[in-house]
């Protein structure tokens, strides 16, 4: 069986987590994979606070695992959800797009483990000196927002720089990746592509249709210009966003307007020209849906055995 420091950090069987994606990463997925072994993750996005408590309550009525909130920095109501995730004693707290600095005082006051998604090295030893119990280095190959690294590169090297347990994120679909993902020094991966396919997902049944349907180069990162891009699957929405983000004649604002809520247009509506069906490059692997505790156990099972059998190639 795979146990790492991060389990004993969390109180989880399995190091595995379960991607806080938008308008996706809802009470009913993120305790799914709870009760499966893994850290299940709700996505506040850009819920107002009484939304987000709401689904963490709920969350509680369904697993008696730990799971984990995730909180958008970039979000509107980011600093009234920190305070949620104080006032409800979450158990940990997985930030994204952006810097925690001015609500770590707080969750660290409450005893919460806090995880920053960090893109690079510098932005990894900084969190580490503010107090984080662990961060998750993400590679470009992952969905949604993404920075320049690759997971392959940034993974090692936020490994040799911090003291802290790394989680390595972006491009793991299957047991050959969270592996490697070992063998570079992480103490567990991140999935969320993968799970966009889980029973317990309730995304809408378009999404999981492209999601398995996707070959190895059906992704497409767009945003760029505005400086914080993101990694989607080709649709026409996609194409048209990159087609107009290189157009002089369309100002940043405009580009802006153009994707809000777009992807809500593909979670809930499952719209196939105006929506922004975020994937990584690992979509290529997900072949069929599965439940929670089946993807969990295949990945843990197929990464036990590729690690048993890596002595074949030391002579």
């Amino acid at each position: 069986m795979i146990r790492s420091p991060i389990c004993d950090l969390l109180n989880i069987r399995y190091p595995v987590f379960q991607g806080g994606m938008a308008c996706i990463s809802d009470a009913v997925l993120a305790a799914a994979v709870s009760n499966a072994g893994g850290l299940g993750i709700i996505a506040a996005g850009n819920e107002p606070p009484e939304a987000v408590r709401a689904e963490m309550r709920k969350a509680r009525a369904l697993t008696a695992q730990p799971f984990a909130l995730n909180i958008m920095l970039m979000s509107p109501f980011a600093a009234e959800v920190a305070q949620v995730a104080a006032e409800e004693q979450i158990g940990a707290v997985i930030t994204g797009a952006g810097i925690p600095e001015k609500h770590m005082a707080l969750w660290l006051e409450k005893g919460i483990k806090v995880i920053p998604v960090v893109p690079s090295v510098a932005i990894a030893r900084r969190m580490e000196r503010l107090g984080a119990s662990a961060v998750i280095a993400e590679g470009g190959e992952s969905g949604g927002h993404v920075g320049d690294l690759t997971t392959m590169a940034l993974v090692p090297q936020v490994c040799d720089a911090v003291s802290i347990p790394v989680i390595a994120a972006g491009g793991i679909g299957d047991g050959r990746g969270m592996a490697a993902a070992f063998l570079l020094g992480s103490c567990g991966v991140q999935l969320g592509t993968r799970f966009l396919v889980a029973v317990e997902c309730n995304v809408h049944a378009t999404y999981k249709a492209k999601v398995i349907k996707a070959r190895d180069t059906d992704t497409i990162a767009t945003g760029k210009r505005l400086g914080h891009p993101v990694r989607s699957l080709k649709t026409p929405f996609s194409r048209n966003f990159f087609a107009k983000e290189y157009d002089p004649t369309i100002t940043n604002e405009e580009l802006e307007a153009l994707g809000s809520g777009a992807l809500r247009l593909a979670a809930v509506n499952g719209d196939e020209q105006m929506g922004c069906f975020m994937a990584g490059q690992s979509a290529g692997l997900v072949t069929r849906e599965q439940s929670a505790k089946e993807i969990i156990e295949e990945l843990c099972g197929q990464a036990e055995q590729l690690l048993k059998g890596v002595s074949v190639w030391v002579k």
